[in-house]
């Protein structure tokens, strides 16, 4: 199973550095899935991409869940000793504690949001002796080629090392890219380049899908 080892924290914010400290950071992530059991998440972001097996430096917890109950897993994270903020009620929250930091996130980029597609597809995985609610990897491929920047290319990266070392359901993350294809067909060409194991298929109903609409 993946370790802690590659996970360290390095941010401006004061309430963020102990991260790096990996006798802190499981205890966090520990109790932050604790605080939010009765609530409907995952993860995402750098810890979802170390649960699958891409071990890589991440400066904080991000959770994906509904707009609907973001207030309430503000709250939960209140009770169990986190600071808490409502940094922008559009897309996101914030919870501090021992230095850890993390993102309540009910919005991403291109509109995507925790819908119940997405939520029936979450795995159970065990991280630094943690078990946590991870997004499927379809949903990581698709988030994180979105999500890439020329300030951000971990994001290619933590999504191509999924493509490389996970099955993927091709039906399900053709379906998933429908909020950004030129993004996730970019990604898939690339791995296809450096030969990773992709559908032709699934670049194929991509292809066809941008191609519909160009007329």
């Amino acid at each position: 199973m993946p370790t802690l080892q590659d996970v360290t924290h390095a941010a401006s914010d004061a309430r963020i550095g102990a991260g790096s400290d990996t006798d802190v950071f499981p205890s966090v992530l520990r109790d932050v899935v604790e605080a939010l059991s009765n609530i409907s998440f995952a993860v995402l972001g750098g810890v979802a991409s170390a649960a699958y097996g891409r071990p890589r430096w991440t400066k904080d917890i991000d959770i994906f869940l509904r707009a609907e109950d973001a207030d309430a897993a503000l709250t939960a994270l209140a009770h169990a000793g986190f600071e808490t903020e409502r940094t922008n009620p559009s897309w996101i929250f914030k919870g501090f504690r021992d230095g850890v930091l993390v993102d309540v996130i009910f919005k991403v980029k291109s509109d995507v949001y925790f819908d119940d597609e997405m939520a029936s597809r979450v795995r159970i995985i065990d991280f630094a002796d943690v078990e946590i609610p991870v997004v499927a990897p379809e949903d990581i491929i698709v988030t994180k080629a979105i999500a890439a920047t020329e300030e951000s290319p971990w994001h290619w990266h933590d999504a191509l090392a999924v493509i490389a070392g996970t099955d993927l359901d091709w039906e399900y993350l053709v379906s998933r890219a429908r909020k950004s294809p030129n993004r996730v067909l970019s990604l898939l060409h690339y791995a296809l380049s450096i030969d990773l194991p992709v559908s032709v298929t699934a670049i194929r109903s991509l292809h066809d899908s941008i191609s519909s609409r160009w007329d």
